[in-house]
């Protein structure tokens, strides 16, 4: 999860409504703003998976776009596959439930916010409870009482994935707000179209991209994509729209 911050004890955690949706680079948005803003943040990813495949983690990305005051995984996995199966695969100790509410909760009490990355969407298997049952995002954001963002894509599919992803979330009690992961830099219709849609549940917008920019750039460029709601200035959808069409 990416999620719709405040201080604890809501702990903002970004969810997506599916994998490469951008939670990543949302994630380090915010928490860019929010550091920009004078909070101290803490990133956590529950569950890394694929590191069999090289390349940067998540936490490695935020790390280098945004910085943050502290950025940790708590769990790492081989195979590019959900949290559980990965760990079953490789025969590794699965997510304890507790365990990283506990984490979570701990570094809590030590920043001003809070941002807990998911992986994929928000019913993926990401590790057990003490019974052994699975538990999933949607079950930490419960768990935890936090407000969560939504990262969704700007392109043809996304209203049934977001809404279904919303109306999930309702059903448990858990506030949410709707992210953009990548808005196209020259945006059909169809974006357009999906833009209107989503307007009422919209907290931010980020470019194409974005994920790409020197650091330095990034760090400042961030609070304008995001709403006041997420530590940003974007206080108008219209001159917004202007400035990118």
């Amino acid at each position: 999860m990416t999620g719709w911050c405040a201080p604890p004890p809501g702990w903002p955690g970004p969810t997506g409504t599916d994998t490469d949706v951008g939670k990543t680079i949302v994630t380090a948005a915010i928490a860019a703003a929010a550091q920009a803003a004078g909070l101290h943040v803490a990133v956590v990813k529950p569950g890394q998976t694929g590191t069999a495949e090289g390349g940067p983690t998540d936490i490695d990305q935020v790390t280098r776009l945004a910085n943050p005051h502290t950025a940790r995984t708590l769990a790492s996995y081989p195979e590019p596959l959900a949290p559980l199966a990965a760990a079953k695969v490789a025969g590794l100790a699965a997510l304890e439930l507790y365990e990283v509410v506990d984490a979570i909760r701990a570094e809590a009490g030590k920043h001003d916010l809070v941002l807990v990355e998911g992986a994929g969407g928000l019913l993926v298997p990401m590790g057990v409870r003490p019974s052994g049952e699975a538990w999933t995002l949607a079950d930490l954001a419960t768990t935890l009482g936090v407000q969560t963002i939504v990262v969704a894509r700007a392109g043809l599919g996304t209203l049934n994935h977001t809404a279904l992803t919303l109306e999930a979330l309702e059903r448990r009690g858990v506030p949410a707000k709707v992210v953009l992961g990548a808005w196209p830099a020259e945006p059909a219709l169809v974006h357009w179209a999906n833009l209107t849609e989503l307007l009422p549940h919209l907290v931010g917008a980020l470019p194409d991209g974005a994920g790409g920019m020197e650091p330095g750039v990034f760090r400042r460029s961030a609070p304008g994509w995001l709403t006041p709601a997420l530590y940003g200035v974007l206080d108008d959808w219209r001159v917004w729209a202007e400035e990118v069409s």
